[in-house]
């Protein structure tokens, strides 16, 4: 992957201090332990180094910097959202299982999720998404400018909500959000806010993830915007 060093021949595969001989795909399952440990992110080279009983300057041999080790992490996890996953005859169902292992992904990653969101890691993984994705919009009947297009939205789409989501709140505080605007819908005078008072059976339903909603008119929008001599 172009964020490391690995594979190229140059780097020299020397023993740790414990013996163990690093390698790339070692050193991002320590750096992911080291992210997602209880209490917090612990990721530093230092710790990094301790974790695999290592110098942290032997790091270096392989990723850039730290910025390059967390690209290829999150490249790693796009690999994982794929695993298992075969484009099925319908464009659009595949299309909507995708988004769901995308979101489902984050959820399980969520100190990973803005990264994710926000970052190209131009690795493998990240490049079979794109070239999966795309190549249903083609199959779909979307010219070759469109279907990129139509992807990057999309993708760029599930991408934010999915971060949306995975958002990690203090303990507590969501259901604390919650109930505060439940109490809020629950009393605001009628006259103040007319329409609200309108749904007001309804609003809890703000409150609600949105990613469902939004994927089926994602999902909707471009079903609609085939071209007609496709359909």
């Amino acid at each position: 992957m172009a964020t490391t060093r690995a594979g190229s021949g140059r780097v020299r595969r020397r023993p740790t201090r414990s013996g163990v001989i690093l390698e790339p795909e070692m050193i991002i399952d320590a750096a992911l332990r080291l992210i997602e440990a209880p209490g917090g992110n612990a990721l530093t080279v230092r710790r990094l180094g301790v974790e695999l009983g290592a110098d942290p300057s032997a790091i270096y041999r392989y990723f850039r910097d730290l910025d390059a080790l967390l690209i290829a992490i999150a490249d790693r996890l796009i690999g994982e959202t794929l695993a298992g996953f075969v484009p099925g005859p319908d464009w659009a169902d595949s299309l909507r299982d995708m988004a769901r292992r995308v979101h489902d992904s984050m959820l399980r990653h969520p100190r990973l999720a803005q990264l994710r969101a926000i970052r190209f890691t131009a690795g493998p993984n990240e490049l079979r998404v794109d070239d999966i994705g795309i190549g249903l919009l083609l199959s779909a009947g979307f010219s070759a400018p469109d279907a990129v297009r139509h992807f990057g939205d999309f993708i760029d789409a599930v991408l934010a909500l999915a971060a949306m989501d995975a958002a990690e709140l203090a303990p507590g505080q969501e259901e604390a959000d919650k109930r505060a605007l439940a109490k809020v819908y629950a009393t605001f005078p009628d006259e103040d806010y007319p329409h609200l008072a309108a749904v007001r059976p309804h609003l809890r339903q703000i409150t609600a993830s949105p990613f469902p909603g939004v994927l089926d008119k994602l999902i909707a929008a471009l079903s609609e915007a085939v071209p007609r001599s496709s359909h």
